[in-house]
């Protein structure tokens, strides 16, 4: 029996790959993905704190919004503590919402990738031609903005048509994160061209943990640091990425930023020995000295 396939890459097991180092022979990559998002108030999608209620729905929204307000610049202290460089996966509207935190990020040397105009819509409800507009719109955004077009796409809600992956090629886009199959990069097929998969996480990743497996601030941190003593490990065989996706309304909450400061901080003593990246410069660097695209 035949299945329905997507098309996007063949199966191949990670123990039959050719061999490749990341920068200085060094074989795991770790980058964190930090979530940067605004929602419509009184309408469209959010994650939930508790039970939506009618709309207006302050209490979500409001917890939802702490997160730029507060928990995104206790974050950016931590990282500046541990000189840890960061990818931002912005939603277009953050510029004009909150322009101070996209600045502050900019200072610091992140990356800017794209993650939609709003976490409030799912691009996959769009037909073909909405579709495209959306990823241009916050496309063109982010490159007024920031003097550069963004390499990298995060869909909002990681949610896509059966299109996405030719849209974001079309649109000039190196690299897409929507995709969780892998611990390495991978070459995706779309009908302009290869397009390159990055790992993203959805284990070590705070709203399928916290929100959805309503793990405590500690489990999540020890889930940080088991995966990446482990991926150190297997990583001898052959080089991989590490992501740990982050949204600061909730890792930025004080008791949870307590405990995500333990976990960079083992990963950040032993900077020596892995590269410690952004998901744009994994792009980077593979596209020169990993697999070519079949």
């Amino acid at each position: 029996m035949t299945l329905k396939d997507h098309g996007r890459y063949p199966y191949l097991p990670i123990t039959a790959r050719p061999k490749f180092s990341w920068p200085d022979g060094k074989r795991l990559a770790v980058y964190l993905g930090v979530n940067l998002e605004h929602f419509a108030f009184g309408e469209g999608l959010g994650a939930e704190l508790a039970p939506a209620g009618p709309q207006p729905d302050v209490l979500n929204y409001a917890w939802r919004d702490y997160g730029n307000r507060v928990g995104a610049w206790r974050l950016l202290d931590l990282l500046d503590s541990l000189d840890f460089p960061a990818t931002v996966l912005a939603n277009a509207a953050m510029y004009a919402y909150a322009p101070e935190l996209m600045a502050a990020h900019r200072a610091r040397g992140d990356e800017i990738a794209g993650h939609g105009i709003t976490n409030s819509e799912r691009q996959s409800t769009l037909d073909e031609a909405a579709e495209r507009r959306l990823i241009a719109e916050a496309t063109c955004t982010l490159t007024e903005a920031e003097g550069v077009a963004p390499k990298g796409w995060l869909s909002p809600w990681i949610a896509e048509s059966h299109a996405t992956p030719d849209l974001l090629a079309e649109a000039g886009y190196a690299y897409t994160l929507n995709w969780c199959m892998d611990d390495q990069p991978v070459w995706m097929h779309t009908r302009v061209g290869p397009l390159l998969s990055i790992p993203y996480p959805q284990e070590v990743n705070d709203i399928p943990s916290i929100v959805a497996r309503k793990d405590n601030a500690a489990t999540f941190a020890d889930m940080i640091i088991d995966t990446f003593d482990e991926m150190r490990a297997q990583s001898v065989q052959q080089s991989l990425v590490m992501g740990i996706a982050l949204h600061p309304y909730i890792i930025g909450q004080p008791f949870r930023l307590r405990h995500l400061r333990r976990a960079l901080t083992h990963i950040r003593s032993q900077h020596d020995k892995v590269w410690l990246t952004r998901a744009g410069e994994v792009n980077d660097w593979f596209r020169f000295h990993g697999p070519r695209p079949s």
